[in-house]
C-alpha cells in the first residue's frame, strides 16, 4: 500500500463530531493520523435541523484532524444513523433456461442479475437504498447456499437485507459535509461500522446483535451465518439519561451530562460516593442527594432501553440464535452498569465493544464511541483494496450492483 495513501472518516453523531484520519504505517498496516473532535451542533435525535450550525462542528472536527496529520481532509467515508433509517430482508429469483426445467451452471452475472432483482420492491418517493446485504442463495430445492457460482440448476433465488433511508434527511449529510469542504465517497449506516470495529467473523458466524447507543438514538444490527440479518433503529440513547437525570435531580442540563459521564466512567468495582452534591436550577443553592438516586434514575432508562432491545431481537427472529450475545458500542455503550443490566434483561451474555484494527491508536480510540468512525476507515480500506485489484472485474461490477449504482 502506497504511503501517501490516507484514508478518512468522518461520524457525524447527535453529541459528537469526530473526524478520523488514517495512513499506512512502516509495517504498511493502517494507523491513526489524526483525530478531531468537536461537540455536534444542529442535530436532534440523529437528524440535522441546523444545517449551517452542523457545518460549523464538522469543519471544526475536520480542522482539527488536519492540524493533528498534516494531511487535508478533502474527502470521507460518512456516517449515517437516526430513526429515519429502516431495514427489511427481501428475495428475488431469476430462472437459468429459456424453458421450465431447463438446467445449466451458474454464472458470475446470474450473480448479479439475482440481487438486481432482490433490490427491485417498490420504495416510497421519499426514500432510498443505502446498502445491500447477500444472505444466501437457493437453487432449486437446495436452500443455504453461500457462492451458488458453477453450480447447476434451473432457478436461483437469493436472500438479501436492504437499509433503506429517508432521502431528505440522508442528502443533507451529504450536503453539510459538501459545505464543510468534503466530499462524501460514500455513506454507511453506523452500526455496519462498528461491527466492522469490534466483530470478529467467528462472533458473526455463531450469532450476535451489535447495539450502537449515540445519543439521540440506538442502533441495531443483528448477524448470524456470518451475514446481516437485522437492523432497526430505537428511539432511546444517551440524551434521554441526560434529560431523566435533569428532570429526576432537578438541574441544569449540563450538569446532568457531568454526572451521567462520572458515572460511566468510575472505575469498575468502586463504589460511588454515598452522597453526591447536585448544582440547582436558577439562583437556588447546590444541595445533597444519594447516590441511589441517580442509580435508580439510569438504571429505569437503562431497563427500557434493554425492553425496546429486546423486542427487535424477538422481531428479527434471532432471538435464541445470538451464541456471542450482544456487543455495545457509541457513547452510551460505557455507561457504567448497562452490559451487566443488559444480561439481566434479554438473558444472554452482553459484552462493550472495544475496536480494534489500526496501529497506533493511543488511550482514546479503543474506546467503545469510536467504534463507529473506526469502522468508517476500515470499510473506507477494503472498498479501495477492491477497486484498486478488481475494479474492472466482475467483484467490482457486483459492488456497484449491491451499491444500487
Amino acid at each position: 500500500m502506497a504511503r501517501d495513501y490516507y484514508i478518512v472518516g468522518a461520524d457525524i453523531g447527535s453529541t459528537k463530531t469526530c473526524v478520523l484520519v488514517c495512513q499506512p504505517g512502516e509495517s504498511g498496516r493502517l494507523e491513526a493520523a489524526g483525530l478531531g473532535v468537536a461537540e455536534s451542533k444542529g442535530l436532534r435525535k440523529g437528524v440535522i435541523v441546523n444545517l449551517d450550525a452542523t457545518v460549523s462542528s464538522i469543519k471544526k472536527a475536520a480542522e482539527a484532524a488536519e492540524s493533528a496529520s498534516g494531511l487535508a481532509v478533502d474527502s470521507a467515508y460518512v456516517g449515517v444513523g437516526g430513526p429515519h433509517i429502516r431495514g427489511v430482508n427481501s428475495r428475488g429469483a431469476l430462472g437459468l433456461g429459456k424453458m421450465m426445467g431447463h438446467m445449466r451452471e451458474v454464472t458470475r452475472d446470474d450473480i448479479t442479475r439475482v440481487i438486481q432483482t432482490a433490490q427491485g420492491i417498490t420504495l416510497p418517493p421519499d426514500r432510498e437504498r443505502i446498502y445491500v446485504e447477500q444472505q444466501e442463495y437457493l437453487l432449486d430445492s437446495q436452500d443455504g447456499i453461500r457462492n451458488p457460482v458453477g453450480m447447476v440448476g434451473s432457478r436461483l433465488e437469493v436472500n438479501v437485507h436492504l437499509i433503506t433511508a429517508a432521502t431528505a434527511a440522508h442528502q443533507t449529510v451529504i450536503t453539510a459535509c459538501n459545505r464543510a469542504g468534503i466530499e462524501v465517497l460514500d455513506t454507511v449506516f453506523e452500526p455496519l461500522a462498528g461491527a466492522l470495529a469490534c466483530l470478529g467473523a467467528d462472533e458473526r458466524e455463531l450469532g450476535v446483535a451489535l447495539v450502537d447507543i449515540g445519543g439521540g438514538s440506538t442502533e441495531l444490527i443483528v448477524y448470524h451465518a456470518g451475514t446481516v440479518r437485522h437492523s432497526a433503529v430505537v428511539p432511546i440513547g444517551g440524551d434521554h439519561f441526560t434529560n431523566d437525570i435533569a428532570v429526576g435531580l432537578r438541574t441544569p442540563i449540563p450538569e446532568a451530562e457531568k454526572m451521567k459521564r462520572a458515572w460511566g466512567e468510575r472505575e469498575r468495582g468502586k463504589p460511588f460516593e454515598a452522597v453526591i452534591e447536585v448544582a440547582s436550577v436558577g439562583e437556588r443553592p447546590a444541595r445533597e442527594v444519594s447516590a441511589a438516586m441517580l442509580a435508580e434514575i439510569i438504571e429505569s432508562r437503562g431497563e427500557e432501553l434493554f425492553e425496546l432491545v429486546q423486542e427487535e431481537l424477538a422481531r428479527s427472529g434471532f432471538e435464541k440464535q445470538l451464541g456471542a450475545g450482544v456487543v455495545l458500542v457509541g457513547g452510551g455503550g460505557k455507561l457504567g452498569g448497562l452490559a451487566a443490566l443488559g444480561e439481566r434483561i434479554l438473558g444472554i451474555p452482553v459484552r462493550v465493544g472495544e475496536p480494534r484494527g489500526l496501529a497506533k491508536m493511543g488511550d482514546i480510540l479503543p474506546g467503545p464511541a469510536f467504534a463507529a468512525v473506526i469502522g468508517l476507515i476500515a470499510y473506507g480500506n477494503r472498498l479501495h483494496l477492491l477497486e484498486d485489484h478488481q475494479e474492472k472485474g466482475w467483484t467490482g461490477k457486483l459492488w456497484g450492483v449491491l451499491k444500487g449504482k
